[in-house]
């Protein structure tokens, strides 16, 4: 902060001095003639101090404004700095929190891909697993086929002599079942079909569906699943057909 320059106090002397006709009455004559002298003198060396004090008050207030201005420049450049100094540091707190939360995240996601590795490697392993699975399925499947062909090529003349001599058709359908029509039972319209779906995916056979339904097919079903000889059972089911329409002529 800039300090105001005090003019110079004068004691008592110098105040009396300052006066227009300084005066001590000391009741000397001498003296009185010696001071004007003096007074004179001191006059005139006030005079000169006054100038050269004021030429020197001229300078120092040029220097000191010049120090001032100065002072000031330096404490304007001085509180940039501490902004700037007050930003790095909010900047530096802002770059080691994101650094923290990077290398917590860097850690957690090298735990999910360590996680992701492992379950990767599970999964190949299941992979090859199922694979040869997947393989000893399509030799037997292979396998199974092949012995189905040599068993359907052995079968198929007996199963044309069948569907010619019955007047039927087979037709295998989804979840190991049989479609059997049976034509030219309706007398009245030749055309007309009669079926039945036939389940054999186990040991006991069932009639899943019929048409026309037949009151008898329960017994029927009972009888083939005791004797196990499908042939009959074809033959009886396609005379209660037949007899269903007759009855309603």
């Amino acid at each position: 902060m800039a300090t105001s320059l005090r003019l110079p106090q004068l004691d008592d002397i110098q105040a009396l001095l300052a006066q227009p006709n300084p005066h001590i009455d000391l009741h000397l004559e001498n003296f009185e003639k010696s001071t004007r002298n003096f007074l004179k003198a001191v006059s005139n060396y006030k005079r000169r101090a006054i100038a050269a004090l004021s030429e020197r008050r001229d300078q120092n207030a040029a220097a000191r404004k010049k120090i001032l201005d100065k002072c000031q420049a330096v404490q304007a450049e001085t509180n940039q700095c501490k902004l700037k100094e007050l930003e790095l540091c909010a900047q530096l707190e802002r770059e080691k929190e994101e650094r923290q939360e990077a290398e917590l995240a860097v850690a957690g996601y090298k735990r999910r891909l360590s996680s992701l590795k492992d379950r990767i490697s599970e999964i190949d392993a299941e992979i090859e697993q199922y694979r040869a699975i997947v393989a000893s399925l399509q030799r037997e499947k292979g396998a199974e086929r092949a012995t189905l062909n040599s068993f359907a090529a052995r079968a198929a003349p007996d199963l044309t002599a069948c569907e010619k001599y019955l007047a039927c058709g087979f037709e295998g359908i989804e979840n190991e079942r049989i479609l059997i029509r049976f034509y030219r039972l309706n007398p009245t319209d030749q055309e007309h079909e009669s079926s039945l779906v036939l389940d054999v995916s186990s040991t006991l056979y069932k009639v899943m569906t019929s048409s026309p339904t037949l009151p008898s097919m329960p017994i029927l079903v009972d009888t083939l699943n005791t004797t196990r000889d499908i042939f009959n059972f074809i033959i009886q089911v396609r005379a209660a057909f037949k007899a269903v329409y007759h009855t309603d002529l």
